[in-house]
């Protein structure tokens, strides 16, 4: 059989350009890979959801017919959240699916995020699914391709388990993506006043990119705050699996502080439970959870590793700074950036002032995330030299689980190679501005030191 375009095999999930990196005829390949590896795992059916993107019908009928063909039954949950997908392995009884998504690619990007067994397949897994569906180690039948309408299922779950003290009055951004099919809905039913903006389905993203990790997205969600009288707003990514937010007065709440003010509440519930949280994350999160009698677990960055490492311990809570968060105390412990909004509105509610709350989370002068493109391979290459020869002065550790954290007493840099494109991405964060650009200018030292002619974004 034909080989694969190995470009489109990431490290948690599929990702390519649709109709030149990923065809139909391709994503058909992998699911009858799918379906295989589900038979051989004892699995009897695959639910299979799609973002709102253009290509969705399309390339989800294609892995539905892909997995048929091994033998396994498709359940279509259509056009759904990647949460809502995920809920239906749960809901279903299945314990496989896959959510076809671009997440928060530009809108010709489309992609499959895979779960078979209860397990989130990365790395190597990934690898072996390229190899069997290239080697025809296939399994043939004729499974059954059926609908399922989980949605409602998925909202009265979350009614059930979330509750406000008080109806609270919001400003909602959903980026054109798939949110913004559900979330309205499901808020109000929590006793939400919505302010909705760019909640209509569009694969275009016509107004801004789906990505509320970027400042520059959440633009309209502050400018919205200043002329309603909207006490929150939020902001949801293109397939619903993170969340952003910003406070009354426009600051940025960041992932790692956000999962502060979750660690304090289900720690409360869980004492001594163990909170992951990915390298990128504030060096003022481990003393939080520990003043707050839980166990900090540094990790690598990525859905799949950080959900893989939550069964592995069973801990109660995880969070990413791209925004991804896990719950496993009252949830699934899979990401789901509705589920998140929801839990932080519940504990906002309950609080006096919840800006006030949300402000007074320990911060400290930091850098957004920076990246170094280079040619594929290189990222590797570069940080395998930075761990090896790099000079940091005054360094207290070196963290190597993913990429090379270098803690010092004011602060930290990080650089690590990103799994999904050819970049490094950087990191810094410091006491005070002084300390941040020191911290910086030994990063800068070391980089230049290992990678001659290198161009820095600091």
């Amino acid at each position: 059989m034909s080989q694969l375009p190995a470009e489109i095999f990431k490290a948690y999930d599929i990702r390519g350009i649709v109709d030149k990196s990923l065809t139909a005829d391709i994503v058909r390949r992998i699911g009858h890979a799918l379906g295989s590896l589900a038979a051989e795992q004892g699995q009897k059916a695959i639910a299979v959801g799609r973002d709102g993107r253009l290509s969705g019908p399309e390339l989800a009928g294609a892995l539905m017919d892909g997995i048929c063909a091994a033998g396994i039954d498709a359940i279509d949950v259509g056009c759904v959240p990647t949460p809502v997908t995920y809920f239906a392995a749960h809901e279903l009884g299945c314990d496989s699916c896959v959510s076809v998504t671009g997440s928060h690619n530009p809108p010709d990007y489309n992609g499959l995020k895979m779960v078979i067994g209860g397990t989130t397949l990365a790395l190597e897994a990934i690898q072996d699914l390229k190899r069997r569906a290239e080697s025809g180690n296939l399994k043939h039948g004729q499974g059954e391709r059926r609908a399922a309408n989980v949605l409602p299922a998925y909202v009265e779950k979350i009614i059930g388990d979330v509750k406000l003290a008080r109806p609270m009055k919001i400003v909602m951004d959903c980026g054109n993506g798939v949110a913004g099919a559900i979330a309205p809905e499901l808020f109000k039913r929590l006793g939400c006043e919505i302010v909705p903006l760019f909640c209509e389905v569009d694969g275009n993203f016509p107004n801004h990119h789906p990505d509320p990790s970027k400042p520059e997205n959440l633009a309209d969600v502050i400018k919205a705050l200043k002329e309603t009288d909207a006490e929150l707003g939020i902001a949801f990514d293109g397939d619903g699996d993170r969340l952003g937010v910003v406070t009354k007065d426009g600051e940025i709440i960041y992932p790692d502080r956000q999962l502060m003010l979750f660690a304090a509440d289900v720690l409360s519930r869980v004492p001594g439970g163990m909170i992951i949280y990915d390298v990128k994350c504030t060096r003022l999160l481990a003393p939080w959870i520990k003043q707050h009698g839980g166990v900090p677990l540094m990790w690598n960055t990525g859905h799949a590793l950080v959900k893989k490492k939550l069964k592995e311990t069973g801990a109660p809570l995880a969070g990413e700074m791209s925004g991804h968060t896990f719950f496993k105390e009252r949830w699934y412990g899979f990401d789901d950036g509705l589920y998140t909004g929801a839990r932080l509105l519940e504990i906002l509610s309950r609080a006096v002032d919840g800006n006030s709350l949300l402000k007074n989370l320990p911060n400290s002068p930091s850098t957004p995330e920076l990246n170094i493109k280079m040619a594929e391979g290189e990222p590797f290459a570069i940080i395998d030299k930075l761990k090896a020869d790099g000079q940091f002065s005054g360094a207290l550790e070196k963290i190597t689980i993913d990429g090379l954290r270098v803690e010092y007493a004011d602060g930290f840099g990080l650089a690590r190679p990103s799994n999904t494109t050819p970049v490094v991405v950087l990191r810094f964060e410091a006491d005070n501005s002084a300390a941040l650009e020191r911290i910086q200018g030994d990063f800068r030292q070391a980089l230049k030191g290992v990678w001659p002619g290198i161009e820095l974004p600091f």
